[in-house]
């Protein structure tokens, strides 16, 4: 089984969160930044108005609150609608 965006839509695997430590002190997950890039795993068709720009393998900076977080076979990934993409990383 596999996940298929529909529209206009984009399957993300976010980027891992940077460990950090302060002082010898490391900082759980629930308090780290939320990564702000990741890779695109899978794409929608597009719709009559909005054609995909983007596609499977790039890697794409988006907003700090975009798309909806999903777990599928114990990995989180975000599915977000295209225009939530701010910019493909080359």
């Amino acid at each position: 089984m596999t996940i298929k965006p529909l529209a206009d839509r984009v399957l993300v695997k976010p980027a891992p969160a940077e460990e950090k430590t302060i002082g010898g002190i490391i900082i759980p997950d629930t308090a780290k930044e939320k990564p702000l890039q990741g890779e695109v795993i899978a794409t929608g068709n597009g719709t009559k108005d909005e054609e995909m720009v983007v596609k499977t393998g790039d890697t794409v900076l988006y907003g700090k609150y975009s798309g909806q977080e999903v777990e599928f076979e114990g990995v989180k990934y975000l599915i977000m609608r295209q225009s939530d993409i701010l910019a493909v990383l080359a």
